[in-house]
C-alpha cells in the first residue's frame, strides 16, 4: 500500500464526510440564521429559544435524507472493504 492509496482513501472519506453532513449543517445554519433574526427583530434575547427549533428542523432532516445518507456511508464502507486485497499488497 502506498502513500498515494492512503491519500486516496483520506480523501474519499473526507468527501463522504462532508457530503453526508452538509444537509444537517445547512439546515441547522438556516434554522439558526431564522431564530437569530426573530430574536432581533422582537428583542427577545432568550439564549434556549434557539435549541428546540433547530433540533426538530434537524430531526426532520435526519428523517427525510437520513436513508440517503446511511445509504453514502455502506456505499463507502463496502468499496473501502471490497479493495481490502489490494490495501495489504
Amino acid at each position: 500500500m502506498s502513500i498515494n492509496d492512503v491519500v486516496a482513501i483520506m480523501g474519499d472519506a473526507l468527501y463522504n464526510i462532508v457530503i453526508t453532513s452538509a444537509p444537517i449543517l445547512g439546515v441547522s445554519l438556516v434554522v439558526g440564521l431564522i431564530v437569530s433574526i426573530f430574536q432581533t427583530v422582537t428583542s427577545i434575547q432568550e439564549q434556549t429559544l434557539t435549541f428546540v427549533p433547530k433540533i426538530l428542523a434537524i430531526f426532520l432532516t435526519l428523517i427525510l435524507l437520513g436513508h440517503w445518507m446511511l445509504n453514502k456511508m455502506v456505499e463507502f464502507t463496502v468499496n473501502l472493504w471490497g479493495d481490502f486485497t489490494m490495501y495489504i499488497k
